[in-house]
């Protein structure tokens, strides 16, 4: 395991996953939610071009890494260079679930609040993947699952993960 792509649906337990992954593997460790967007109220997406720099950045500096995501059209860039992609597929409940339970994200949410503040918005977001057409959605995951002719997993339940 030295290149691995993780995504999947919002609160599915990618970050989670990313993180054990590159304490036990020694990875380095990319979110795409920090070059996905600009530090700006309302959050504004970075144009591709912007995120594909500091992706490329990021490689370049790292030999070995993992990067997790939901955003299939930045994951794209990046998943002919992966060893391995993992998709944790769980069921939208799980993930409303996994929502209500996160711990505060610090570099996502200046306090536990503002995180709080969110989550209504939130999971609507999640319950809505099955149904979206987007780079977020269940369909655009699946398809990257599908297309890659690498090692692939899947998983269905936060159990399953290492």
């Amino acid at each position: 395991m030295n290149k691995v792509v993780l995504f999947g649906n919002s609160a599915s337990g990618k970050s989670t996953l990313a993180k054990q992954m590159e304490l036990i593997n020694n990875l380095a460790h990319l979110d795409l939610d920090t070059v996905a967007w600009r530090p700006t109220m309302p959050p504004e997406r970075l144009s591709i071009s912007e995120s594909k720099k500091a992706i490329n950045d990021f490689i370049t500096t790292n030999n070995t890494w993992v990067i997790e995501g939901c955003y299939s059209d930045l994951l794209e860039l990046v998943i002919g260079q992966a060893d391995e992609i993992v998709f944790l597929n769980l069921p939208i409940t799980a993930c409303i679930e996994n929502a209500k339970n996160r711990p505060w994200e610090p570099h996502k949410y200046v306090s536990k609040a503002a995180q709080d503040e969110n989550l209504e918005m939130l999971v609507d977001w999640i319950s809505q993947y099955a149904d979206r057409t987007d780079t977020f959605s269940k369909i655009a995951h699946e398809k990257l699952f599908d297309d890659f002719q690498g090692k692939k997993t899947m998983y269905v339940a936060n159990e399953q993960c290492i």
